[in-house]
């Protein structure tokens, strides 16, 4: 049992499944295409199913090593199922599930440190972030009925309703074709309509969305400031370990001297 966790916790283990999981998610990529299909599609099967072999090989084994505390991550739980569907047989739903496995390569998050802080940064401004999409929802929202009684009439493709009224203003928002396909045709029935879309875009696209950046680099960086205190804090306590051990150390060795010179001193008993 111990030699197969030293197995399953070692660098070169986890290195040889990274290296799978990446292979895998290049393997699934070539099924998409038909021609690759055409000359290679048997060889990618079968390594396919090679890949698959191995996962299962990788469950089993943390299965036998962490028995019912395998389940406590959330990772384990997510492998175990995309393998689990990978095990199911073919068919027309099951193939739109077995392509789930192209999941597994976000696993390469944990592997890469840059990668990993980011995600722990962008976990870290959710709370923020929900309060901003909060805000940028109601804006949405006011601006969509606004829209819809102002526009409506006249456009009611883009401004009919209050659904049709959100997509055209997240249209705008992404700044993806406003002027030339949205506000000048509004503008020739509504020569004034640039006095709500021109406020409407700078509240949402210039101010809302950045605060999004704000509060991720804000994150980012208190996760880097935690990080280094973190290390501080370590590097400290080992110090101070240090220092204690030396101590202790100079201790012993003042307590051997002091025997030795009161041997040294102490006179002969056969000369007496």
């Amino acid at each position: 049992m111990d030699v197969l966790r030293q197995i399953v916790e070692s660098n070169r283990f986890k290195n040889f499944i990274t290296i799978v999981i990446a292979l895998n998610a290049v393997i699934l990529g070539f099924e998409t295409s038909p021609t690759v299909m055409e000359h290679a599609g048997t060889i990618l099967h079968v390594l396919d199913q090679i890949a698959v072999a191995i996962f299962v090989i990788e469950l089993l084994m943390k299965l036998v090593v962490y028995r019912m505390a395998f389940f406590k991550r959330s990772w384990n739980i997510f492998d175990f199922t995309i393998v689990a569907i990978t095990l199911l047989p073919v068919g027309q739903g099951v193939s739109v599930l077995r392509a789930l496995r192209i999941l597994r390569a976000f696993r390469l998050i944990s592997i890469v440190p840059s990668m990993r802080k980011v995600v722990e940064a962008l976990m870290r401004a959710i709370p923020g972030m929900l309060s901003v999409l909060t805000l940028l929802s109601l804006v949405f929202y006011v601006s969509a009925v606004m829209a819809t009684k102002l526009f409506g009439q006249g456009f009611p493709e883009w401004f009919g309703t209050i659904g049709a009224s959100l997509y055209s203003l997240f249209q705008i928002m992404t700044l993806e074709s406003w002027s030339m396909g949205i506000v000048r045709p509004v503008m020739v029935l509504y020569p004034l309509a640039w006095m709500f879309f021109v406020p409407f875009i700078l509240v949402t696209t210039f101010a809302v969305l950045n605060l999004f950046i704000a509060i991720v680099v804000d994150a980012m960086a208190t996760h880097v400031d935690v990080e280094e205190d973190q290390t501080r804090d370590e590097i400290d306590h080992d110090h101070q370990e240090v220092m204690s051990e030396l101590r202790a150390l100079r201790q012993e060795m003042a307590k051997l001297a002091a025997a030795q010179n009161s041997g040294a001193n102490r006179p002969d008993s056969g000369q007496n």
